[in-house]
């Protein structure tokens, strides 16, 4: 079947509503995804879209979660064309952790896992929220509340403790202060005072308590600012698409943050 012209374009009105990135936050996008070698068409034919309205295209799909079929025909392309650009695009939005210089070692970070709806059973796992999920683990800026590093989704019922260590992202935190709630008791993070059985909190135990969920709230904030971005209340992506969905929304949740 022969493809209509598109109504999307890499224009300033497309973009902004569709992605909730400025303009010259997409362009810094479009080029971080140039110098990763977006512009290659690798195997198979040229493609139809230029690599402004592919990375549009992608941003989009993890904006909406629209399906391949609801998009081709916004794009003027078919559906198969739509999967080759998500596959090929969708790795090269993929977020660069930070690394612990000396700047960074004297910051706050804040540690947080989100459970994300997913249909692929060797990915996901039943959770207690969520029928089937996956675990995703983040570290956030506590002062600029942009994310620092995201881990490979583990399945939904996966200890947040487990989760942590398994996930290595203990390797961008070397010096670092990070903050974690109370699921991350004997990780080397700092956590609440726990009550003991028959022992309160004393007074200076609460008001640290207090301060610390205060600024531990900061990450969920960032959960959900990242759940704008649809993809992550339904990924119907399999093997690695959630991975590579996770990486790329926070991407974009920086940019969409960036002054």
């Amino acid at each position: 079947m022969r493809c209509t012209a598109g109504v999307l374009r890499a224009e300033q009105v497309w973009v902004e509503t569709f992605t909730g990135l400025r303009v010259d936050q997409f362009g810094r996008l479009l080029r971080a995804v140039r110098e990763r070698g977006g512009e290659g068409c690798g195997r198979g034919r040229p493609w139809r879209l230029p690599l402004a309205e592919r990375v549009l295209l992608v941003a989009v799909y993890h904006r909406t979660n629209l399906t391949m079929r609801q998009l081709a025909p916004l794009f003027g392309v078919s559906p198969a064309t739509v999967g080759r650009g998500i596959q090929r695009i969708g790795p090269l939005l993929a977020l660069e952790p930070a690394r612990s210089s000396q700047e960074v070692v004297e910051r706050l970070w804040i540690l947080g896992g989100t459970l994300v709806p997913v249909r692929d059973r060797k990915v996901g796992a039943s959770s207690r929220t969520y029928r089937f999920s996956a675990n995703v683990q983040v570290i956030v800026d506590a002062e600029t509340r942009l994310v620092v590093a995201a881990a490979r989704p583990v399945p939904g019922n996966t200890a947040d403790a487990k989760a942590w260590r398994d996930s290595g992202l203990a390797q961008h935190c070397q010096g670092v202060t990070v903050l974690g709630d109370g699921a991350y008791l004997n990780t080397g993070l700092v956590v609440p005072h726990r009550k003991r059985p028959g022992r309160p909190l004393l007074k200076g135990e609460e008001e640290d308590n207090a301060a610390h969920r205060k600024v531990r709230a900061r990450v969920e904030h960032a959960f959900s600012r990242m759940k704008n971005y649809k993809i992550l209340r339904d990924c119907r992506q399999r093997s690695d698409g959630l991975h590579h969905a996770v990486q790329a929304v926070t991407r974009l949740h920086n940019l969409a943050l960036a002054a």
